[in-house]
Parts: structure tokens; sequence; C-alpha cells
């Protein structure tokens, strides 16, 4: 085995590798998610915030097992979450989405937009999970991390649009390229973007540069909403766009930047044997000196 290991971006020795061995061991009768809990505690492996960041250990674990590193006590089935599944969202919202109304307009006749950060298991939370399970073409599985949810709404509030932003790619040639990073900047810097993971306008909504307005709307407001809820800023917001389905014309007439193509390959991809399609990347800066920012050495 080689000296050092790393995963998710944190290097381990040998001998922290033979520690966290014997720690699981050790406490063999713990879930999965007690064991990332008190790894979290144990390491203080917090967010900016003070908040643990029990998502990310859970996901280091599974990893380290995936890699044939460590042996987890097998998942308890019973005490997963239940998650909203689509039959049980779509009969929450069936009378609704069967008497919905078509919304066609234009833009300046729905304004004033609002931009509604949707509280959790509330029902605009609900409404949001709805519209991405039911509407979305990648569908929607909860999320993971660090994450910032927004319902769009016009001045009638009817809603119009979500959008989902996540942790950023972990690693990205063009990306990376036009921000400067070397591989240990990225590193310790990637928290510092966020990714458009989900962009859905409703498909009943029928509004000529509607898209490109709210994703202006959004990204004037996205840091101080990110600051606000994670303690510590976003310098840069990317996403990927699959070019066999989409053009990205509002991401472009919004004045987002086109710096390349992935190469179609899953971040799961360690053999190169996977096949997933190309996506164009596109990036917003949200501030004039973020290559300084994101390039800085923070200690």
């Amino acid at each position: 085995m080689k000296e050092t290991v790393i995963c998710q971006g944190r290097e381990l020795t040998a001998s922290d590798l033979l520690w966290l061995r014997s720690w699981i061991l050790r406490h063999s009768d713990w879930s999965r998610s007690r064991l990332a809990k008190e790894l979290c505690r144990y390491w203080n492996w917090r967010s900016l915030s003070g908040q643990i960041k029990n998502f990310a250990a859970r996901s280091f674990l599974v990893k380290l097992e995936q890699r044939g590193l460590v042996t987890l006590p097998p998942v308890r089935v019973a005490m997963r979450r239940a998650t909203w599944s689509n039959s049980r969202v779509e009969t929450a919202f069936e009378l609704e989405t069967k008497t919905l109304i078509p919304i066609a307009a234009s833009l300046v006749e729905l304004k004033p937009l609002s931009l509604v950060i949707p509280h959790p298991r509330s029902f605009e939370d609900r409404c949001f999970t709805h519209y991405l399970i039911k509407h979305h073409y990648l569908g929607f599985n909860g999320t993971v991390g660090e994450n910032l949810k927004y319902l769009v709404r016009d001045c009638h509030g009817r809603d119009l649009a979500c959008f989902l932003f996540g942790s950023a790619a972990w690693k990205t040639a063009p990306r990376d390229a036009f921000i400067g990073w070397s591989d240990d900047v990225r590193r310790r810097n990637v928290n510092f973007l966020t990714n458009n993971t989900r962009f859905l306008i409703l498909p009943w909504v029928r509004v000529p540069h509607l898209a490109s307005h709210i994703l202006g709307m959004v990204t004037r407001r996205l840091c101080a909403d990110w600051r606000s809820k994670y303690a510590h800023p976003i310098h840069l917001v990317e996403t990927f766009v699959e070019r066999n389905r989409f053009r990205g014309t509002c991401y472009r007439a919004a004045n987002w930047i086109f710096v390349g193509q992935t190469k179609g390959r899953s971040r799961q991809d360690r053999y190169c044997n996977l096949c997933v399609p190309v996506k164009d990347i596109y990036l917003y800066p949200l501030n004039s000196n973020f290559r300084e920012a994101l390039c800085h050495v923070y200690t």
C-alpha cells in the first residue's frame, strides 16, 4: 500500500489508516451515521459556521471502503430517513397539478419577481422537491453538503422556476485553467465555488427572457445568502450543460462565460471506463477579484 492516500482532498498516512481501522473496529456497534459524526468531532471537521461536516465525513468513509481501505458496519436500512418518492410527492400535489393555469405573459407583467429560500420540510420545500422530481430530466434525490435552494415567484405569488446550488465539481481542467489553480490550491479552495446543479422553468410557464433575468437576480444575491447560511463566501459559480440537449442560451444571455467541455467521464469514474454525456462548462464570477480570492492559500 502507498505511504499516503488522498480522499476528498484529505491526505492519510499509513498510520492514519491503521488508527482509523482500529477505531471503527472498536466501535463496531455504532451506525455509519454515528461513526461519521464522531469522526468529525475527533478530527474537528467543521464548516466555517461551526457545524460538523457529517455528510462529508459519511461520504469520506464510504469512499475509503469502496477502495478497500476500511470496513464499515452494514447499512441499517430501517434507520434510513424516508425520502420523497415520486409517488408520495405526486399524491400530495395531484390536485394542484391538474388545475394549473398556463402562465403566458411578458416579463414586465409578472414583476416584481421574488426569490424564496425554502425552510426544510416547509410547504415551499415540498413544492421545490415535487417540481424537480416531476419535471426536471435529472430528477431529484435530495441534497448533500452545503447547498442553497431558490423558488422563484411572480408578483401574484405563482411559482415560476427552481434553482439548486450545491458542491462544485472536484476537478475539471477548463475551469481550473481559467482560475489558474494548481492541484494543491484547488483542494484547499474548491469549497469557495458552487455548482448550479438544477435549473428548472416550470413547464406551464411561457415568458420570454425569464431564464436570463432570474439568473441575474439569483447571482446578485447568491454570495450574501451563502455567507449568511454557511459563514463563508463563494467567489465563482459553475454549471454543466448537456450539449446534446441544450444550447446554453440563457447562460450566455446572462453573461456566463463558456470555458470548454467535459471529457465525458463521471466524477466516480476511477478506471476511465464510464461514458457520460459531454457537457459545456459555464462560469460566472461573483466579484472582480475572484481569481485572487480563489488562488489565495488560506491558513
